[in-house]
Order: structure tokens, then sequence, then C-alpha cells
């Protein structure tokens, strides 16, 4: 195994969104994917959970072809299939279907058994005077940091 850790992060999904119930999912991918993913060529910026029957699947997370990939590589933009149990399926289902509610994915990474993994939130999304409370609690602690308290 490479001893690169993988460790891609949505930027925009905290400042955008309250971040409720956190799950780890598995991913279903194509071999030239997992080789994108290990060379750290994803973004989750836009992309967000749907259900499709009973299935969960993960829309719009770019996965960058392979560039050693032959007319064997993937689509970028495809949906993925996430592998979650029966019992994580249901809760997070009931959670959508509250008005205001949606599912994104926070944090991609490999495990120790090389496994890609994807870390999915429930979340509800923010207000823009709620979003300026942030900038300003961010702006007040970097003003601290360099006060030197």
């Amino acid at each position: 195994m490479s001893n690169n850790k993988i460790n891609i992060k949505n930027k925009k999904a905290s400042y955008q969104y309250f971040l409720m119930d956190k799950y780890v999912a598995g991913i279903q991918l194509t071999g030239t994917e997992i080789k994108s993913i290990r060379d750290g060529k994803v973004s989750l910026a836009e992309s967000f959970c749907v259900f499709i029957g009973d299935e969960l699947f993960v829309r719009d997370m770019h996965i960058a072809e392979y560039s050693l990939g032959t007319h064997y590589n993937h689509e970028p933009k495809r949906d993925r299939k996430l592998l979650l149990t029966r019992r994580e399926l249901k809760k997070l289902q009931t959670k959508v279907q509250e008005k205001g509610f949606t599912i994104i994915p926070t944090h991609m990474f490999i495990n120790d058994r090389g496994l890609a993994k994807i870390e999915i939130a429930v979340a509800k999304g923010k207000h823009l005077y709620d979003k300026r409370e942030d900038i300003k609690k961010k702006d007040i602690k970097r003003d601290i940091e360099r006060a030197g308290y």
C-alpha cells in the first residue's frame, strides 16, 4: 500500500450548511476511479446525495479521468452508489423527508485497508445572516491569534 494519506474535504459544506448527523459510507467505484482518488484528483464542492429507490447515490462528485486509462476510463461526474446498512439508510431517508434537510459529502479518505470511504452529513442550509455570523467569529479568532493571546 502507498503511505500517502488521501484526505479530501468539502470546504464549502460547513460554511453553507449546519451539519447534523455524520455517517461514514463506502463507495462503489470502478478501477480507474480508485486510481484517480489515490492521485487526489477529486472534487466534492458541488456534490450532494439523493435516494433512488431505497439506495443512496452521490451526485456531481467529480473524479478526474485517470491519466493512464484507456478506453475503459470512467465518466467523471457519474452517480456513485454509497454503501450503508439498511438501518442507516432508513434513518437518512426519514430525515431527508423533513423540510429543509439534505445529505452532503463532507470528507473523503482512504482507510487503512486501502478502501475509499466518504463521510456524509445530514445538513440544513444556512441563511445569509448565519454565514455573516461565521465570518465575524473567524475574523475575531484570527485577530486574537495575531495579537498573541
